[in-house]
């Protein structure tokens, strides 16, 4: 009887990872399009999977939770501890990226506005083609869940599974956060929202934000990068090293 039950679960669980396989790719493709070549979508694929398997071990279905909603949330969880094991921003890059967030808040505080790509370049002392070049060479710095945007979004997903295990989406759930962060949004220029609403919340890769808007993928994610570093820059700002993870603070 228990050997015919243990099958039963293995054929349900086998089921429930072909119907999600595709979810997992999706998600692999959002985050390969704001990281470096050298990291392998197989790789972010095959975390994702064990994502998967241990949403399907964990879910309970008495909590009212939709599946799939819960699965997203491991799946995303078993990436980013795949990116975050690599070790894979050098030195350099993280003082490039430091420098680049300092330079852009320095001058937003003496022009009283944010700069433009051509003022922060001339501040760096590179050519405006060497800037989006930095863009791209940073596009992975904030992407871990300190990413404060993921941060939010999925704590807010998120915030009635919390338990001992999800320590990280109870501590930002912070509904002052999430009205700053609004705010904040609220102040980019059009374009950049857009982007930020298609990515997060319509949750289309970078290439099919291109296609929508009529940019192509690389400049798709140059903006995408100039709006979170934005949004880092300013809520940094505005918040204290208690209200938000340290990564937001020192560029990890």
């Amino acid at each position: 009887m228990h050997a015919i039950e243990n099958v039963m679960a293995a054929d349900e669980k086998e089921r429930l990872i072909l119907q999600h396989r595709n979810l997992v790719k999706h998600m692999a493709l959002r985050l390969i399009s704001r990281l470096p070549d050298h990291v392998s979508i197989d790789d972010l694929y095959s975390a994702g999977i064990i994502g998967l398997i241990d949403a399907i071990d964990k879910y309970d279905a008495s909590q009212g939770i939709p599946f799939e909603y819960y699965a997203k949330i491991r799946v995303r969880g078993a990436m980013l501890d795949e990116i975050r094991s690599m070790d894979w921003i050098p030195r350099s890059l993280r003082q490039k990226s430091s420098l680049l967030e300092k330079t852009c808040l320095t001058l937003e505080q003496r022009l009283g506005r944010y700069p433009s790509d051509e003022e922060i370049a001339e501040e760096l002392e590179i050519g405006i083609d060497e800037y989006h070049q930095l863009l791209d060479e940073t596009k992975g710095i904030s992407l871990l869940p300190e990413n404060v945007h993921d941060t939010i979004c999925e704590a807010k997903e998120a915030a009635h599974l919390a338990s001992q295990s999800d320590e990280l989406f109870v501590h930002t759930y912070q509904r002052e956060i999430q009205s700053m962060l609004a705010e904040v949004i609220a102040g980019l220029p059009h374009k950049e929202q857009v982007i930020l609403s298609l990515y997060y919340h319509e949750e289309l890769t970078m290439k099919e934000i291109g296609a929508v808007m009529g940019f192509t993928e690389s400049r798709i994610s140059q903006i995408h990068t100039k709006a979170i570093l934005k949004l880092r820059t300013r809520l940094a700002k505005r918040l204290g090293r208690d209200d938000l993870p340290s990564s937001v603070f020192n560029g990890e």
